[in-house]
């Protein structure tokens, strides 16, 4: 069933790239534990032991905030069609924004979206699987374009705006840094 090993295998990357969803969880040192789903094509494998992801802007910003607070992280997909199975990688984390350099090396790995907000390099020391018998099967129809449609119409400088009215501080009150 379970089994943990300390880097992505081959077989654990395939997995990754056929999947169409994928959830991160953070917590800051107080306050709530944040879930959050993830979509598009926005998640790839740097190398066995490195992962980073595209984060489009988003209602809120729990990710930033709680990673500047604890670098901890957790990643999950989950199989929906075929083989059943879960998959986790943990790990430490870091947040590169559009005024960083690491952002601009990694954006080209992306397509391009205006909603891009930041990048989230992760540093994977645990891989686990389990067995994911209990997850359900699910059709995948395809990618929604309203988050992409929203930012096209919004515009940059729209979506800086909505940076500074909705996204510089967590549900929790904790900065962000999407300002600075």
């Amino acid at each position: 069933m379970g089994k943990k090993t300390d880097h992505i295998a081959p077989r654990i990357e395939a997995f990754i790239k056929q999947q169409h969803l994928f959830f991160v969880g953070t917590a800051a040192n107080e306050g709530r534990v944040n879930v959050s789903p993830k979509g598009t094509d926005s998640f790839r494998v740097i190398n066995k032991n490195k992962i980073v992801w595209l984060n489009l802007t988003g209602s809120g910003n729990e990710t930033a905030a709680h990673l500047l607070q604890h670098n901890r992280m957790t990643i999950m997909f989950c199989a929906f069609e075929g083989k059943p199975l879960i998959l986790r990688l943990y790990g430490s984390a870091c947040i590169f924004h559009p005024r960083d350099e690491e952002f601009q090396q990694y954006s080209s790995l992306f397509p391009d979206a205006i909603g891009s907000r930041q990048i989230i390099e992760m540093d994977v020391d645990l891989v686990q699987t389990s067995c994911g018998f209990g997850v359900p099967f699910m059709d995948y129809k395809s990618e929604r374009t309203l988050l992409n449609d929203w930012a096209n119409q919004k515009g940059q400088d729209g979506i800086e705006q909505y940076w500074l009215d909705k996204n510089t501080k967590s549900i929790d009150g904790f900065e962000t840094e999407i300002s600075k």
